[in-house]
């Protein structure tokens, strides 16, 4: 076992007093700190081309890469394994009164000291094997684990029949632009200096799974992620004639309760079941109050996915839109004719049907109906749309679908699906190649060495449940899926967009071994020392020698 603990405590400590929030200044900060300190040692004044700090491409914001590599000299192996980890953190708003302290563990524990919190979190205040502050646990002690090998490993070389890749990357928290500029260096470095990716090891935090539960977890692959969104339109009518209209609200609303929390929406793969979907944010599109009802609604849902591809999502979903329609106007009816006998109104047989789109099948009716006047017409939209920064991804493609409703010849109440953000692609890691094979035994093994060492047990899993920057250094999804996700982002190319062979390129199958603790993004958040700071790094450093012939 290295003796890494109290090396790796410095690291992190070091490393969360730096502020990091995505999407602020503190991202370039500690970037570069971190590069200057790495830049000044040994190994890296003598090669100076082994470290890079590289700005993100692509991004509104100012913020960088740090990468670095290590190349061993016991072997001629091109074997290279990569480490990687986020060095941005969520805000600290949560921590109110004590924003200050938030990135101070020392002077953090001793103020919650006079908090109210639970019984557990108060023992593990106390217990002295616990450390609490924002980025802790996700994931500044992850990184601190790989900082350590990193310079272990430039400090013997020797040992090494292959090399080790360092990657920090930004913007984890919000949009990847990290990790997706990062695969441009990566994919450089594997033609200039032959490498041979074989495994990524990524370090992000591990939380139970339900409460009780005391496995400590190592994930194969990783959940994918979605966000379907909804354009819904009604039929306007003033709220003195309720019953002219429709309101898209209330199309909203049955669509949610279609969607919410339904376990038709969970996929199952290798015995492990994704959570269901749930509502990010729900809202009608009027600027402001008038007697009128809205012209039109807006929803979208997380959705998680460990087999389905983005087209089958969009096809699932269709369904329970078309359900949800069905079930809202059907309600709307029974309403309105008990309102027509309760106040002796005759009752008026509405036109309306369920009516369903995907964005895709929308923008091809309407360039067979406009042809290439609505085309030109979209792109100058999207071009004079972008020029808003305040609109994020989301509503960028709301308002672009927005305006391409305008030009539907039929404007009875309809709903849009499409996607508005990142697809954070799922990974299966099977067996299916020799690398895969390889360190899923590698691993297995590591875990079988270190278990009688720890006291709880180390578990793993297929599917790491978070979304992480894992997504985006392999790809199981075929191409026809991933031609459903661009083919359905109104923003696609304009506000977002996704080299998915960048990430081809790279394709390395990635394994997650990362701190363990409690709370992440809340204000409490924590991390167990003893495994963070011991079991993570001597496990990630038996997965290393095993993959390519290191020695310790």
């Amino acid at each position: 076992m290295l003796p890494c603990r109290e090396e790796i405590l410095a690291f992190t400590n070091q490393l969360v007093n730096m502020k990091s929030v995505v999407n602020t200044p503190g991202e370039a900060v500690i970037a570069q700190s971190l590069f200057t300190s790495l830049s000044s040692s040994p190994y890296f004044s003598q090669n100076p081309s082994y470290i890079t700090i590289e700005q993100t491409l692509n991004d509104d914001q100012k913020r960088y890469n740090v990468l670095a590599f290590v190349k061993g000299t016991r072997g001629t192996s091109s074997r290279t394994v990569i480490l990687m980890g986020h060095i941005d953190t969520v805000g600290i708003d949560d921590f109110n009164q004590l924003k200050e302290q938030a990135c101070f563990p020392e002077e953090l524990m001793e103020a919650l000291k006079n908090e109210q919190m639970s019984d557990s979190a108060k023992e593990h205040l106390h217990s002295g094997n616990w450390l609490f502050g924002r980025g802790v646990l996700d994931m500044k002690s992850g990184v601190a684990s790989h900082l350590y090998l990193l310079n272990y490993y430039a400090e013997h070389p020797e040992k090494l029949d292959g090399n080790i890749v360092f990657l920090a990357e930004c913007d984890e928290e919000d949009s990847s632009h990290g990790i997706l500029s990062a695969l441009k260096t990566l994919i450089r470095w594997k033609k200039e200096h032959g490498f041979d990716y074989v495994a990524a090891i990524n370090a992000d935090f591990v939380s139970p799974r339900y409460e009780g539960d005391e496995n400590r977890y190592i994930y194969k692959g990783t959940v994918g992620k979605l966000l379907p969104s909804f354009f819904i339109t009604g039929a306007e009518t003033h709220v003195g004639s309720a019953f002219e209209g429709l309101d898209p609200n209330f199309l909203a609303a049955e669509l949610t309760k279609q969607i919410n929390y339904n376990p038709e929406l969970c996929n199952e793969a290798f015995g492990e079941t994704t959570v269901p979907p749930v509502s990010l944010k729900q809202t009608d599109l009027k600027p402001s109050y008038t007697v009128q009802t809205a012209l039109s609604a807006y929803v979208y849902y997380n959705f998680f996915i460990h087999s389905w591809s983005p087209k089958d999502v969009l096809e699932k979903l269709k369904e329970h839109a078309f359900t949800a329609f069905s079930n809202a106007l059907t309600s709307f009816e029974e309403r309105y004719k008990q309102y027509c006998v309760m106040s002796w109104e005759p009752y008026l047989q509405h036109p309306w049907k369920p009516r369903v789109f995907t964005y895709e099948e929308m923008e091809q009716n309407l360039i067979v109906e406009h042809g290439e006047r609505f085309s030109a017409h979209m792109k100058v939209f999207k071009e004079q749309l972008v020029t808003n920064k305040e609109l994020d991804s989301r509503m960028f493609a709301a308002r672009v679908v927005e305006e391409a409703w305008k030009w539907m010849k039929d404007q009875s109440p309809a709903m849009i699906l499409f996607y508005s953000s990142l697809y954070s692609p799922r990974i299966e890691l099977t067996g299916k190649t020799p690398d895969e094979r390889n360190l899923i035994e590698a691993l297995d093994r590591a875990v079988e060495e270190i278990q009688p060492a720890y006291p709880y047990p180390i578990v793993t899993r297929n599917f790491f449940p978070y979304i992480s920057d894992m997504s985006f250094v392999a790809l199981s999804d075929e191409e026809e899926g991933i031609q459903a996700v661009s083919a359905n982002n109104p923003s696609w190319g304009a506000k977002h967009y996704i080299n998915f062979q960048d990430i081809r390129e790279i394709n390395v199958p990635v394994i997650n071994i990362g701190p363990y603790g409690l709370d992440a993004h809340k204000k409490l958040e924590r991390m167990e020392m003893t495994y963070s700071l011991e079991i993570v790094p001597n496990l990630t450093n038996l997965v290393i020698q095993k993959l390519i012939g290191a020695r310790s």
